[in-house]
């Protein structure tokens, strides 16, 4: 009853932001409120790195913006939350790359299995901003844009009964984010792919709607998963960003002084968010072995592997927005081999 009760609030919050609040976004005291949706703790590291993006802006410009955070999605599902973006409702949101492929469909690439070699190249893809300057404005017709990324690290597979081989998915229903070609990796690998809202799968793996999920190892402390599912399967199937969404009409009404203010913000909040990642995943594991008794699997990566490699060629044939994108990555997995 509590967390319906919660959710009840959150959707008549969100509603009444988007039919009251997209024209008086100022306080009493004459500033703009700067409002920033996102789906994760307060301790989480993304969380943290809103707190650095609100401490930079009102520090050099206080005196005309006050920021505030609303976590644990209660201005509504990131989905929702992207809507009241792209309204001017809310300023801000931080979403899923799986998120924003109903507005661009180049994003529909982070959804590939394997795309990336090595973290260190998934790191420098999302750190070449010149580039990626092009994917950020491929949603600008939707009414807003990215301003920068934040690691949502690698994503594996956690369920009620363990995952050491693909056979071991056969059957299963896994909770996956609300993108096809997410919906296409986990059925090819003989689950039964479940789309849902992220903050619906704690109770959907408690009751037995689903056997299991894929995400990072934050799923299991910072959102209790790991009280309904205790074995964590290394198969690293994805590497993945969050981005930060802002309304475009906000964005472009800034002069340029402000403009530079909230980009640096931006940039330093992804430099606090990635710190605070690293240092997180080592403490998100040791407390879900010690407190909630979740065994962790190393599996065989290339078994996973060569299950869904079919499906790159597929989408590449029925996406051709994102084959620019795949080469340039491929060009870095190849640079990175040179290297080694």
């Amino acid at each position: 009853m509590k967390k319906f009760l919660k959710r009840l609030a959150a959707g008549i919050l969100a509603a009444a932001m988007a039919v009251g609040l997209s024209g008086c976004s100022t306080a009493t005291s004459g500033k703009r409120i700067i409002r920033i949706s996102h789906a994760q703790a307060e301790t989480h590291p993304e969380h943290l790195g809103l707190l650095a993006f609100k401490q930079y802006v009102e520090e050099r410009l206080g005196d005309k913006y006050e920021v505030q955070i609303y976590p644990n999605e209660l201005l509504g599902s990131a989905q929702k939350a992207i809507e009241l973006t792209q309204t001017g409702a809310i300023d801000f949101v931080v979403a899923g790359t799986a998120n924003l492929e109903t507005f661009a469909d180049v994003y529909e690439i982070f959804s590939m299995p394997y795309l990336f070699d090595s973290e260190k190249v998934y790191r420098s893809v999302m750190e070449d901003t010149d580039y990626m300057q092009k994917i950020y404005a491929s949603t600008d017709e939707a009414g807003f844009r990215v301003v920068t990324w934040y690691n949502a690290g690698t994503r594996n597979f956690y369920a009620k009964t363990p995952i050491r081989t693909p056979d071991d998915l056969k059957g299963k229903k896994i909770r996956v984010q609300q993108s096809p070609a997410s919906v296409a990796m986990v059925n090819s690998f003989g689950a039964a792919a479940a789309p849902m809202g992220f903050g619906d799968v704690y109770t959907a793996i408690q009751q037995g709607v689903i056997d299991g999920a894929e995400n990072n190892e934050l799923a299991l402390t910072n959102n209790k998963h790991g009280e309904v599912a205790k074995y964590y399967s290394y198969n690293k199937h994805q590497m993945v960003p969050d981005m930060l969404v802002g309304n475009l009409k906000f964005l472009n009404s800034l002069s340029p002084e402000e403009y530079q203010v909230f980009e640096e913000a931006a940039r330093y909040s992804t430099e606090v968010e990635l710190a605070e990642w690293d240092k997180s995943i080592d403490e998100a594991r040791e407390k879900a072995k010690s407190d909630m008794g979740v065994e962790f699997i190393d599996v065989d990566v290339e078994a996973f592997k060569e299950k869904v490699l079919p499906l790159h060629e597929k989408m590449l044939s029925e996406n051709p927005k994102i084959r620019d994108l795949y080469q340039h990555i491929q060009d870095e997995n190849n640079k990175n081999k040179g290297g080694q």
